[in-house]
């Protein structure tokens, strides 16, 4: 029996967005892993200690000679690894059972102006060289061509299921409620007042829905709240909300929204940093730079259509290498 490992990033995760990108990703990768035993790894956490890295160990030695590795989605590459809290929580001395991986909607992170001799070095011995790798924007497919493997930008596999068909049932006019969210890792406490504000004046009914650890902190630092209606940090509870309301979506988080969408939901993506940023530049995401979040009431009472550009000739070049 050909067995697969699934590398979760939603294991010890502080976003609720991982936890979005996982399902997908598993969702996605059914036709693969269908008749296969599938063994789950974390990501965030460490898989092995340097010590237990070696063919003495079981799990190293059956991880060692599994058929398919696959790393599901989120910003696990960085161009310095050398970091205290790695996303992807791996060393030189401890990746060896991780030879082999094969990315799958993963984006990257620029923290250092050029990719390190140890960086190169360790993606050299985890991903795999035989095959194609799925990855979410231009950017690392780039990073990934100048280490010399072959990568195709197919976007997150969140984004996979959002066809023509159902990007026409989104509405196209807003709505009376509004759910939003709001960043905690990207804080600017004077636009977030006005994003606030903006909801209250054009929603009825406006929800809030913490999807990072810190995000329901930041929310109490600001005004105009009392009759916001927090939804519990729960990706269920959040899917509860956007079936069973007729309601819109604004906010900072980019997987928020794209669940959104996926729930025929109209989404407005404000972007403040580089993942929503590259993302819509390929996929149409329907976002808007907080710094222009003055033109934001505008774009609520606008008509405006949902079109997710999904190139889906990629995503099934990159499923053939498995079938």
């Amino acid at each position: 029996m050909k067995t697969v490992a699934l590398f979760d990033t939603s294991v010890s995760t502080l976003n609720k967005g991982d936890e979005i990108i996982m399902e997908s990703a598993k969702k996605e990768l059914s036709k693969i892993t269908k008749d296969k035993f599938v063994v789950t790894m974390p990501t965030h956490t460490p898989a092995f200690h340097w010590y237990q890295a070696n063919n003495k160990n079981n799990k190293a030695k059956i991880l060692n000679n599994i058929d398919y590795k696959f790393v599901c989605g989120t910003n696990l590459l960085y161009t310095n690894m050398v970091r205290p809290w790695a996303n992807w929580n791996i060393n030189i001395f401890n990746a060896r059972p991780l030879k082999g991986s094969i990315l799958l909607g993963v984006g990257s992170g620029i923290n250092s102006k050029n990719i390190n001799f140890y960086t190169k070095k360790l993606y050299q011995t985890v991903l795999s060289h035989e095959h194609i790798h799925s990855v979410r924007d231009d950017k690392t497919k780039e990073m990934l061509e100048r280490l010399g493997f072959e990568a195709i930008n197919t976007g997150c596999p969140t984004t996979w299921s959002l066809t023509d068909e159902l990007c026409r049932e989104i509405p196209s006019k807003k709505s009376n409620n509004v759910v939003f969210t709001l960043t905690d890792y990207s804080r600017d406490e004077v636009q977030d007042q006005k994003l606030i504000d903006i909801l209250k004046r054009n929603y009825e009914n406006v929800y809030y829905w913490p999807q990072g650890f810190y995000d329901y902190d930041y929310f109490n630092k600001f005004n105009n709240i009392d009759e916001i209606k927090i939804i519990p940090p729960s990706v269920s509870d959040f899917s509860n909300l956007l079936s069973g309301k007729n309601i819109d979506y604004v906010g900072t988080r980019l997987h928020a929204g794209i669940f959104s969408m996926k729930h025929k939901v109209r989404s407005i993506i404000i972007t403040v940093d580089y993942r929503a940023r590259e993302m819509n530049k390929s996929y149409n995401l329907n976002c808007i730079e907080r710094e222009s979040i003055d033109e934001l009431s505008d774009l609520i009472n606008a008509d405006f259509e949902t079109k997710v550009n999904v190139d889906y000739t990629k995503i099934e070049k990159w499923h053939n290498q498995f079938i």
